[in-house]
């Protein structure tokens, strides 16, 4: 393996572990990320579920992230599959590849390595979503659980434990979903590692503007300011 490629797997392995414990950084700091600003409205459905009579639409919405979770999954495992086809298909596999043009992989353990590692980032999400999935259907319970008859007090109390349990469900479910973006970036390795380190800092890149300076990114942003000034606002 040649220093350009060592370097841009260094690259690659910086952005990849270091983007969401710097994006929580971020959230914390300066606000107006979408995950961060998801976990107070998230906060506030728990709140309002809490004291709906009828929770069927409450139900009905977790049903929904469940199963966008799942078809994930599926697909996932479909391209790990997939990888591991390639990866395991040997000499025949290598010949193969190498007869493109386009492919940059001067030996069959670097070919090996550059489908290893977009093997890994696909497991990874497959993992995010088993363990979102999971957490959801806990939430899915929480739901049924709500007290009826529980004062204002208790329904609050609730309905935050319930926002505590619902946030890491689908901050997994997000990670898992950004690790298609990094699947993509180590794909790119194949044609070069100045592409490999090209698609990984575009790919972070996209991922923080998306996070920030999105139309989603403001929208959510201003729900988020509107639901904290309703809670602050004096009842008349």
């Amino acid at each position: 393996m040649e220093f350009a490629d060592v370097a841009a797997f260094g690259v690659f392995l910086a952005c990849w572990l270091a983007y969401q414990p710097l994006l929580k950084l971020v959230g914390r700091a300066r606000g107006g990320v979408i995950n961060t600003d998801m976990t107070a409205i998230r906060l506030a459905w728990m709140r309002n579920m809490a004291v709906r009579e009828n929770r069927f639409m409450d139900g009905q919405l977790l049903g929904h992230v469940l199963n966008s979770a799942s078809f994930f999954a599926s697909s996932n495992l479909i391209l790990i599959a997939a990888a591991a086809g390639a990866l395991f298909g040997g000499e025949a596999t290598f010949r193969s590849v190498s007869a493109l043009e386009v492919i940059r992989t001067s030996s069959r353990v670097l070919f090996e390595f550059q489908l290893a590692l977009v093997l890994i980032t696909l497991a990874r999400g497959l993992l995010d979503f088993i363990w979102a999935i999971r957490q959801m259907n806990y939430c899915i319970a929480a739901v049924g659980a709500a007290p009826v008859n529980a004062t204002p007090e208790q329904s609050a109390a609730f309905g935050a434990a319930a926002a505590k349990l619902l946030n890491p469900a689908l901050s997994s479910f997000n990670s898992g979903v950004r690790g298609y973006y990094f699947a993509l970036s180590a794909g790119a390795w194949l044609f070069g590692p100045a592409a490999f380190a090209c698609a990984t800092v575009g790919a972070v890149i996209l991922l923080f503007a998306r996070q920030r300076r999105s139309p989603a990114a403001r929208a959510i942003a201003e729900m988020r300011r509107m639901l904290e000034a309703d809670q602050v606002s004096p009842s008349p």
